[in-house]
C-alpha cells in the first residue's frame, strides 16, 4: 500500500488533537447521527434484512475462497467484450500502468469517479509528477481536492466540513482549477451544488480520458458496476474516449444475479435509500462502434492487489475483504465520531480502516501498529455491517499480531513491533493482582488500600507515571470517591438499621399509648 498518509503520528496522538477541535466534533456528530438514524429506518423496512445480510456474507466468502478462478473468469469476460486487463501487484505498478495508458492518448488531464482505490495508491500524485492533471468529480471529493485536504469518510469524504467552509473553499480555489465560483456565492446547499455543477460540466465536456473505480465486477459477464448519487459517474463513464478502471481484486462477484443482493443492501446501508439514484454498468467497450458513437472507444481494467493477497491468507483478517464500502460502521462508531477520519492516517477511516489498513500496509509503522487499538470493542460496527464483518474479532486478532511482533511482509522481512509500555505495565498489574487475591488476608489488605486511596484522593494524578502512562495517554484516571464502597455500605446498613430501630420504637410507643387510653 502506498505511503501517502504514512508518517502520521500514532492514532492516540492524532485523535487527541482532533477531539480538541470543537467545530470538527460538531460537524461529525451532526452528520453521523443524521445518516445512521436514516439508515436504521431504511433497513427496518425490509423484513428479510438478516437473510440478505447472511447471503451477502456467504457470496463474498465463497468468492474469496475461489478468488483465483473468478479473477481469471473476469479477465476472460472483459477481454471477450473488447476490454484490456492489466494486473498490478502494488501501488507503484498500478500507477505506472495508468500513467502510461494516459500518456499513450496524448492527453494531459483526466476526470475521476469512485476512486478510493486510486486514493489508496496515490494515483493523483503520480499523475501530477508525470505532468497529468486529475480532477475529482464527486462533489465531496471535489471539496477535498479544492481544499488541499484529505478525505475523512468513505461515503462523505468532506464530512468534516460545514457549509460555510465549503463556500469559502469554492470562492477561493475554483478559479485556479477551472471555472470560478459565482460572485457572492452563499452557503445554501443549492447554490453550492450549482457552483459545482457549472465548474465540473466544462471538464466533463472537455475530458478525453476518465479514471474510475467500481463497486462490483461480475466474473460471469465482465460487467463493472458503479453506484453513485450525483450523475457525475455516468458523465465520466460515457463521455470520454478512454476509460481506465482501477479496482481491487476483492470487488469481484461470481454472477450477475449476485448483484441483486447488494443492490438492496448497499444503498440502505450507505445513503439510507431504497435504491441507488444512479447505477451504471458497462461491459467492455459498449456501443461506441455503433452509429451513435456513445461510450468509450478504449476500456482498460487494472486489477489491484496491493496487499489484498496477503490479507486473504489470514483466516481471521480476510473477512475485511468482504467490505462493500457502505460506511455504516463509521456512522455508529463512538471513536470515529469524536476523532474524525484524518486520525486514522488512511483513505479507509473508521472501524473498517482500523482492520483493513494494517493488513494492506502491514503493522510496521507507528500509525498502523496503533490502529487496532482505535476501538472500544463495543460491537456496534458488527451489528450494522451488511456483510457481517466481525470487526471486533479482527481488531483483537490484529492486537495480538502487534504484541507478538507482526507478520512477514511481502518483502519477506518480519516486521518487529516493540510492545507498548502499557502491555508490560498491564502484565505487571495482573501479576500483582493475582498475588493479592490469592493471599488469605487479601480482604483486609484491600480494605486498607481503599481507605488509603480515599484519604489521598486530592493527590490523584491525571496520568500514571512511567510505563503506566501508555494506559492514561488516551484516558484519564477515574475520580476517587470520598470514602470506599465498603465503608459507604457499612454506614448505609448502620443507618438503615438505626432507622428501623427508631421506627420500631415509635411503633411500640404508639401502641402503649393506645393501650393506656381509657
Amino acid at each position: 500500500m502506498t505511503g501517502t498518509h504514512l508518517g502520521m503520528p500514532a492514532f492516540p496522538d492524532a485523535a487527541r488533537e482532533a477531539v480538541r477541535d470543537e467545530v470538527l466534533r460538531a460537524n461529525l456528530r451532526h452528520a453521523t447521527h443524521t445518516i445512521r438514524d436514516k439508515r436504521a429506518r431504511a433497513v427496518a423496512e425490509l423484513e428479510d434484512w438478516d437473510r440478505l445480510r447472511a447471503v451477502g456474507k456467504a457470496v463474498k466468502d465463497h468468492t474469496l475462497a475461489h478468488l483465483d478462478r473468478y479473477l481469471l473468469q473476469l479477465e476472460a469476460s472483459v477481454t471477450a467484450a473488447g476490454g484490456t486487463v492489466h494486473w498490478a501487484a502494488d501501488a507503484d505498478e498500478a500507477n505506472r500502468i495508468v500513467t502510461e495508458l494516459v500518456r499513450a492518448t496524448g492527453e494531459r488531464e483526466v476526470v475521476k469517479v469512485k476512486s478510493m482505490a486510486t486514493q489508496e495508491i496515490g494515483l493523483n500524485e503520480a499523475l501530477e509528477a508525470a505532468g497529468i492533471a486529475a480532477y475529482e468529480t464527486d462533489l465531496a471529493e471535489l471539496i477535498v481536492q479544492l481544499g488541499h485536504d484529505r478525505p475523512s469518510h468513505i461515503l462523505v469524504p468532506a464530512i468534516h466540513r460545514n457549509r460555510g467552509e465549503i463556500r469559502d473553499i469554492f470562492a477561493a480555489e475554483m478559479g485556479g482549477w477551472g471555472r470560478p465560483a459565482p460572485e457572492a456565492l452563499g452557503d445554501d446547499p443549492r447554490e453550492l451544488a450549482e457552483a459545482a455543477r457549472l465548474h465540473l460540466r466544462e471538464k466533463f465536456l472537455r475530458a478525453k480520458v476518465a479514471v474510475s473505480g467500481a463497486n462490483f465486477m461480475v466474473a460471469e459477464t465482465g460487467t463493472l458496476v458503479v453506484f453513485e448519487s450525483e450523475g457525475n459517474g455516468r458523465m465520466c463513464l460515457t463521455l470520454p474516449e478512454t476509460l481506465i478502471s482501477v479496482v481491487g481484486i476483492e470487488k469481484v462477484v461470481p454472477t450477475f444475479r449476485d448483484l441483486e443482493i447488494f443492490l438492496q443492501t448497499l444503498p440502505r446501508s450507505s445513503t439510507a435509500e431504497r435504491m441507488n439514484p444512479y447505477t451504471t454498468m458497462w461491459t467492455g467497450l459498449g456501443p461506441s462502434k455503433g452509429a451513435d458513437g456513445d461510450g468509450p472507444s478504449a476500456f482498460h481494467l487494472v486489477l489491484l492487489d496491493n496487499g489484498r493477497t496477503d490479507t486473504l491468507a489470514d483466516e481471521v483478517g480476510r473477512q475485511a475483504l468482504r467490505c462493500i464500502r457502505c460506511s455504516a460502521c463509521l456512522n455508529v462508531c463512538p471513536v470515529y465520531e469524536r476523532a474524525g477520519g484524518h486520525a486514522y492516517g488512511s483513505v479507509y477511516p473508521g472501524p473498517i480502516g482500523a482492520i483493513l489498513s494494517p493488513q494492506l500496509r502491514g503493522t510496521g509503522s507507528e500509525i498502523d501498529a496503533t490502529l487496532p487499538y482505535a476501538s472500544t470493542l463495543c460491537g456496534a460496527c458488527y451489528e450494522v455491517c451488511p456483510v457481517a464483518i466481525d470487526i471486533p474479532e479482527v481488531l483483537v486478532h490484529l492486537r495480538e499480531r502487534v504484541v507478538q511482533g507482526g507478520p512477514v511482509t511481502r518483502e519477506g522481512i518480519r516486521v518487529r513491533i516493540r510492545p507498548a509500555d502499557g502491555h508490560t505495565a498491564e502484565r505487571a498489574a495482573m501479576r500483582a493482582a493475582r498475588l493479592l487475591l490469592n493471599h488469605a488476608d487479601w480482604p483486609v489488605a484491600l480494605r486498607a488500600g481503599e481507605r488509603l486511596l480515599a484519604r489521598a484522593r486530592r493527590l490523584r494524578p491525571r496520568r500514571l507515571p512511567g510505563p503506566g502512562r501508555a494506559w492514561t495517554d488516551s484516558r484519564e484516571l477515574p475520580e476517587l470517591p470520598e470514602r470506599p464502597f465498603r465503608d459507604w455500605w457499612a454506614q448505609r446498613e448502620k443507618t438503615q438499621h438505626e432507622k428501623a430501630q427508631d421506627e420500631k420504637a415509635q411503633h411500640e410507643k404508639a401502641a402503649r399509648a393506645e393501650e393506656a387510653r381509657p
